[in-house]
């Protein structure tokens, strides 16, 4: 693997040996991850923040850099949003939209558990996964926020979405294990990489309760313009940072008030 140019092989080594059966079947993965497949479609697994997640092979492969929605998710549920009286005494559901196979799913649903999660993708595949890995979620295939049934609209405290944010232009300069095995839908969000984001936040209002949230991962240099978008529609928005230097959460917040009960 090493002299395939596997720069992380010996950690890679370990996840082989960790979910192999036999050595026939490692000798046949070596030669899969050797000819540039990758890693985690090989396992059928991917590591992330303590969760074993479910992938297969041509689905989009969540990023470690995702923790960082993660983590700002669950906290929206649970303290900033559901845990105040500005949600209570409504439905507090959690979306995630353009969901893959769920890892922010299943991160909010570990983190609050009893929290109602759905999920929302237009690629079957990747929702199979989803439902395995967030069995108590409901997983509905479609566009963004239209794939919500009707009587959600109205009752969800947030969103949150690693959407498809590539520029087009960008294609060469990802790395060839996710152009060749990863769909193109996933990875690519238009010119200037905010073709979906705009469709969410411009759906989002029909469906969050008054004072809801969405949360969106971005690269530093698009966030500027995402929070515009934002504005615009009338949010509060703020920027929370990635230890990477290059991700960022934009965290949009309904500036709507709760009617009194």
């Amino acid at each position: 693997m090493k002299s395939a140019g596997c720069v992380f092989a010996d950690d890679e080594a370990r996840v082989l040996r960790r979910w192999v059966r036999d050595d026939g079947q490692l000798d046949a993965w070596v030669r899969r991850r050797a000819a540039g497949e990758p890693l985690e479609h090989i396992v059928g697994r991917v590591e992330f923040g303590g969760l074993d997640l479910h992938v297969g092979t041509g689905v989009f492969v969540p990023r470690q850099r995702s923790l960082l929605l993660a983590a700002v998710a669950a906290k929206l549920v649970s303290t900033e949003l559901l845990g105040t009286e500005l949600i209570r005494g409504i439905d507090g559901v959690f979306v995630e939209a353009c969901c893959g196979v769920a890892p922010i799913g299943a991160w909010v649903a570990r983190a609050s558990p009893g929290t109602p999660v759905i999920l929302t993708d237009t690629d079957e595949r990747a929702l199979h996964f989803a439902r395995r890995n967030v069995p108590t979620a409901d997983a509905h295939r479609g566009d963004l926020l239209a794939a919500l049934p009707e009587p959600m609209l109205g009752r969800v405290a947030v969103v949150a979405a690693v959407t498809p944010y590539v520029p087009d232009s960008y294609a060469g300069l990802l790395p060839a294990e996710a152009v060749d095995h990863e769909p193109p839908a996933a990875l690519f969000g238009g010119s200037d990489g905010l073709d979906a984001v705009r469709r969410l936040v411009g759906a989002s209002r029909e469906v969050l309760v008054p004072g809801g949230a969405v949360a969106l991962e971005l690269h530093r240099g698009q966030v500027a313009a995402a929070a515009a978008l934002a504005d615009e529609i009338g949010y509060r928005t703020r920027i929370v940072d990635g230890d990477d230097g290059q991700t960022v959460v934009l965290v949009a917040r309904d500036s709507r008030s709760m009617p009194r009960r």
